[in-house]
């Protein structure tokens, strides 16, 4: 069985939910145009909105990060994006250099040595190359969902990140079945990785596949405590101001 025969089950108020998104999405292109981004890490939420976006014609930018770490299966979707919608997607990296003296110092495995030194890897390939995405603008779109996991049970639909930027999570509300039927209506590309249990892909040392009964993002940074589970993308702005 693929994913869209595992999952794709809509909620009863699914209509109410897409509504509600595309409302979303339409405001923001409006009162932020040419000064938002979407912020896409090409999983199945964020395919769902990039379809969003195209579908409607929306004057929003469509940006991701290669961390250099990223699975094939991944990167490819680039192209497919492309392909299918004719959405060129700005692609950021990490600072070449700065990779080889970390991989230099601590090794290609140091992620599985502390924590610290996997967060010090995210800041290097992710957090660093979102900050010259989101330079110059106002707003970005995320495809963040309460139901990913404990520490985002509380996702709001519009945000402040830590610069103080909107942030906007349009499919807050949406479930997993929301998102697969809604890639199944619409045959939106997807990562075949979905197909081999891993509902949320990061970069390929970091990520494995689920089992039955595990939470959505067991298989990110397994190694470590559910709570300890994000890169320090999504960290709010009261968070980052009381960790400076």
């Amino acid at each position: 069985m693929n994913a869209i025969e595992l999952y794709a089950r809509p909620s009863a108020d699914f209509d109410l939910k897409l509504a509600h998104t595309q409302a979303v999405l339409q405001r923001a292109a409006c009162e932020h145009a040419g000064r938002v981004v979407q912020a896409t890490s090409l999983g199945a939420e964020d395919m769902v909105v990039t379809d969003l976006i195209s579908r409607a014609g929306l004057p929003i930018a469509v940006a991701t990060l290669d961390t250099g770490a990223l699975h094939a299966e991944t990167l490819a979707l680039i192209a497919r994006i492309g392909q299918r919608y004719g959405l060129h997607v700005d692609v950021y990296r990490p600072e070449a250099e700065a990779v080889v003296q970390f991989v230099g110092r601590h090794g290609a495995d140091a992620m599985y040595r502390g924590i610290e030194l996997r967060k010090a890897c995210c800041r290097l390939r992710k957090l660093e190359p979102l900050a010259r995405m989101l330079a110059g603008r106002d707003a970005w779109i995320t495809g963040l969902r309460r139901e990913q996991s404990d520490t985002r049970a509380e996702v709001p639909f519009s945000d402040r990140d830590g610069e103080g930027r909107l942030k906007l999570n349009p499919l807050a509300e949406w479930t997993w079945g929301d998102v697969w039927h809604y890639i199944a209506r619409h045959d939106v590309p997807y990562n075949p990785l979905h197909d081999q249990f891993m509902p949320s892909i990061g970069c390929a040392p970091c990520t494995r596949a689920i089992a039955v009964g595990e939470p959505f993002r067991a298989g990110r940074w397994w190694w470590e405590h559910e709570t300890a589970k994000e890169c320090g993308l999504h960290v709010a702005r009261v968070e980052a101001e009381a960790a400076t």
